[in-house]
């Protein structure tokens, strides 16, 4: 891995070497559903949905009304955007090119 996060630990390891293990969209909820709680798993959708709507050049008014994310949040994904680790970036790429 070429890339070195500020968060890197062996538990971290672990946990994304067991997600990595997950093999369709089945396994993603059994799993998900098990290690996060109902509102965390909605908090992580709302973020991806944010992140989507800003790569899509929509504005804070509409990403609020679609999503109901508080600008607070749409803040922070947008900064992660220009300034984080090209995750959510690297992500969107792979879905739009999956999409074609």
């Amino acid at each position: 891995m070429s890339y070195e996060s500020k968060f890197k630990r062996k538990d971290i390891d672990e946990l994304f070497q067991a997600v990595l293990l997950l093999e369709d969209e089945e396994d993603c909820y059994r799993f998900f559903e098990d290690i996060c709680t109902v509102n965390e798993i909605h908090a992580i959708a709302q973020r991806w949905q944010v992140a989507k709507l800003l790569s899509e050049k929509k504005t804070y008014n509409e990403i609020e009304e679609t999503t109901k994310a508080s600008t607070a949040t749409i803040s922070r994904i947008n900064k992660c955007l220009h300034y984080g680790a090209d995750g959510y970036r690297r992500i969107l790429s792979r879905m739009k090119k999956k999409k074609k």
